[in-house]
């Protein structure tokens, strides 16, 4: 009998023992469960991201729409305006995905599945680069045309435009998007009421490598962008210096300025700031707050095509083909 009751001590000593030890485990992943279930927003935060969306979506959506109708009425495919369509196809893509986003910042509570979370934060990083790309094909044809190295960029069937444009697409599907949908979010445990909070993918350093690699790029064209297009505008001014505002040639120049103030405005703030964000973001909790902030400016690119729509709007209502001529005349 003494033998049989220290066994049934012995056996009831480990069974608290295990269920001490489930209990804690369950405890701390419910802790970390809520801790990055948590809105990390302010509410000065979540406006500022509300109203700079809604922005984006409203302008967005007037451009794109606008822009399809002048596209439509056209017969000449340069690269140019192919580069312009696929421009609205992507700006397209991102506004889709806007309202979700400005439904979890103002219920604050993601109500959608975790892999349409990761599509949704995946498409900013997917638009901007994109955008970065097509506004580099731009510059560089209507640079070409410029120094006279080709008369005209000019794609002689539809089928080549559609064949460039897919090349481009391609390579973002076969090696953009299965890095985002396999590897985005695998790091560290995410609540399905939480979206857009996957910092912890940055303590791996390759994910670190990859960012600063990108920082670098967008950095360094950009300054080559902009050094260049002051090159073209001084060498213009130079050539027309007594009536520089009455040529085309300036003002198409100007245009293509346009192109490479957005990227210094809406992109790089993003990129310089992403440096520091990498460093410190496990040090500052708001920094991942910020960080929404200048991601969310990259999304007001989508206004590009309504200015390019307001800038030729007197002639509108005249003449479509004097629109395109004016927004797409190198």
């Amino acid at each position: 009998m003494p033998s049989v009751r220290f066994q049934d001590y012995s056996f009831s000593k480990r069974q608290n023992m295990f269920q001490e030890d489930f209990r804690n485990m369950t405890e701390g992943t419910r802790n970390s469960s809520d801790s990055s279930s948590a809105f990390v927003h302010t509410s000065t935060v979540s406006a500022i991201l509300v109203t700079v969306y809604s922005v984006a979506l409203a302008g967005g959506g007037i451009g794109s729409i606008t822009m399809s109708f002048v596209l439509l009425k056209m017969n000449t495919l340069s690269v140019t305006t192919t580069a312009i369509i696929n421009l609205v196809v992507v700006h397209s893509l991102l506004l889709f995905t806007v309202p979700f986003r400005l439904h979890y910042y103002v219920k604050k509570k993601w109500v959608f599945d975790m892999p349409f979370c990761k599509m949704v934060s995946a498409m900013v990083h997917i638009h901007m680069y994109l955008t970065f790309i097509f506004y580099v094909i731009t510059l560089v044809i209507r640079w070409l045309v410029f120094f006279q190295w080709k008369d005209k960029v000019e794609f002689y069937r539809k089928l080549h435009a559609i064949g460039a444009s897919a090349a481009v697409w391609l390579f973002v599907m076969v090696f953009g998007v299965p890095l985002f949908y396999f590897e985005y979010g695998r790091s560290g445990l995410y609540n399905n009421t939480t979206c857009f909070k996957f910092h912890k993918e940055l303590q791996h350093e390759s994910v670190k490598a990859l960012n600063y690699t990108l920082i670098v790029a967008v950095a360094l064209i950009s300054c080559v962008l902009l050094s260049l297009q002051i090159f073209i505008l001084v060498k213009v001014a130079r050539k027309f210096s007594t009536s520089l505002c009455s040529h085309q040639e300036f003002w198409a120049q100007v245009k293509n300025l346009i192109f490479i103030w957005i990227i210094i405005i809406w992109f790089l703030p993003y990129h310089l700031f992403r440096a520091y964000y990498i460093q410190y973001v496990s040090d500052f909790d708001q920094l991942e707050s910020y960080n929404e902030v200048f991601l969310s400016l990259t999304a007001l690119s989508c206004l590009d095509l309504l200015s390019f729509v307001l800038s030729g709007s007197r002639f509108f209502k005249q003449n479509v083909g004097m629109l395109h001529r004016r927004l797409f005349c190198c």
